[in-house]
């Protein structure tokens, strides 16, 4: 028999109204980026798979906030003047359900997890309303949790207001809570600006609560980071880095070896398989897969990257958009730009730069080139300082390189031009037609020694 119990119907409310002054930017506070995503972004995917409908209060610069958002289902609320966080969650009231629990959260706390709303969400299923907070060696500027004599939350005191009894305790308020709707129209309604800020604080409706002898149920949070309000680039920067950590604790759980936890970043997806090492200082950017037994050296940047089984990407070389092939090697100090196809057991050595080019397999362009709209066969060697001249200053044109060409150093080929299968060109030749195919093809002034020339010296000084 199937179960038709109706779905339990959660609404968020995510308060992102704040100016942020002490961000010392432009930019809205929500807006400053965390990993691949803003601090908003992480915080709506939190509740996400928790949630009925998400409603997000916004103020200032609230057109680029929502514009940064892709989602539609979204309910904005703006909120004019801002005048303390109970003002803010009243502007969202209408969306807001009496039977629902809501769910209220802040845009700018991103490291919050979906399995402790979860567990904040069910607390509050049994009591009415539910709290989170969190102990913290330094509670300096957080409302102080006051309990009684029995451990029940009696009221939640702002640190400006406290006494110094009060400011001796070390459970503090997050913010973060679960209300039923009902419960939360009743105590917003009562709200009074009875502080020192003349605001209406939201954490006044605990007290209300208690006077009505709801039961709050208290969730303390084990790991503090995930409550970790964001004020300040210091804030930003400390939160960065717990947040690269537990993504390279997650990839080092699945196998993948990371030399230096405290220097890896992951702005994205990354899909690994056995056996591969990343060193130092190796970022990854958006969405990057990578075969078995892959070694990326220190220093190097990934992008949206797909790499083969037992590729070596040498030190301080940069993928982007690009698909490298298996027993290839990339670098060091390389750079393949986007829409490039490197084949297997190929090499791009160091100071190479490949551009919207196919490489084939077993092709080797060893050292100080450019290799730019070409498309390059199999088995075949470009050697030290060749470039395809790709573009007249108005168009961009195609170099084709037929297998098993090798084309000598410090040569120009400008394109559109075909060289053909197993052709040679002599080093520092300019080639501005095809080339045949198993001939030698080069272009060059005749060498001449001129026998009567003296080079130039300087005069003396009569000083001197």
């Amino acid at each position: 028999m199937k179960n038709h119990t109706p779905k339990k119907s959660i609404d968020t409310i995510i308060l992102a109204a704040g100016q942020g002054i002490r961000m010392k930017s432009n930019v809205a506070k929500v807006l400053h980026q965390l990993g691949d995503k803003c601090l908003l972004q992480h915080v709506i995917d939190a509740a996400l798979p928790l949630t009925e409908s998400i409603s997000v209060v916004v103020g200032h610069n609230s057109e680029s906030v929502k514009n940064a958002i892709n989602n539609n289902d979204i309910n904005w609320v703006f909120q004019k003047n801002q005048l303390g966080t109970g003002h803010a969650v009243k502007q969202a009231i209408p969306n807001i359900t009496d039977s629902s629990i809501c769910l209220i959260l802040y845009g700018d706390v991103p490291l919050i997890q979906t399995s402790t709303l979860n567990t904040l969400i069910k607390n509050a299923e049994t009591t009415g309303f539910s709290i989170l907070t969190v102990i913290q060696k330094d509670p300096s500027g957080y409302g102080r949790i006051i309990r009684n004599s029995r451990q029940a939350i009696q009221s939640i005191i702002e640190h400006k207001d406290a006494s110094p009894k009060e400011l001796a305790i070390d459970e503090i308020n997050t913010g973060i809570m679960a209300i039923r709707g009902l419960l939360l129209k009743k105590y917003l309604n009562e709200l009074k600006p009875n502080n020192s800020q003349g605001e209406l604080y939201l954490t006044d409706i605990a007290e209300k609560a208690v006077k009505d002898n709801v039961n709050i149920a208290s969730f303390v949070c084990e790991n503090s980071s995930e409550v970790m309000g964001i004020n300040n680039k210091n804030n930003l920067a400390e939160a960065e880095r717990v947040y690269q950590q537990k993504l390279a604790q997650g990839f080092m759980t699945n196998g993948l070896t990371i030399k230096d936890p405290n220097r890896f970043d992951c702005r994205g997806n990354l899909i690994f398989g056995c056996d591969c090492i990343i060193d130092v200082n190796v970022i990854f950017e958006g969405d990057n897969q990578l075969g078995n037994n892959v070694v990326i050296a220190s220093n190097c940047i990934i992008k949206n990257a797909k790499i083969g089984d037992h590729a070596d990407i040498k030190q301080n070389s940069i993928i982007e958009n690009s698909t490298i092939g298996s027993h290839t090697s990339i670098g060091p100090f390389a750079r393949i730009r986007p829409e490039t196809r490197v084949g297997d057991h190929a090499k791009i050595g160091n100071f190479v730069e490949v551009k919207k080019s196919s490489i084939g397999n077993n092709s080797n362009v060893s050292h100080l080139s450019y290799i730019g709209d070409s498309s390059v066969g199999k088995d075949v060697n470009i050697g030290a300082g060749v470039i395809t001249c790709n573009y007249d200053g108005v168009n961009k044109h195609q170099t084709v390189i037929d297998d098993g060409v090798f084309v000598g150093s410090n040569s120009q080929l400008i394109a559109p031009v075909t060289i053909g299968k197993n052709a040679t060109i002599g080093a520092g030749s300019t080639i501005t037609q095809d080339v045949p195919s198993e001939k030698l093809t080069l272009s060059r002034n005749k060498q001449v020694t001129i026998t009567k020339w003296k080079r130039p010296q300087k005069k003396k000084s009569s000083t001197s």
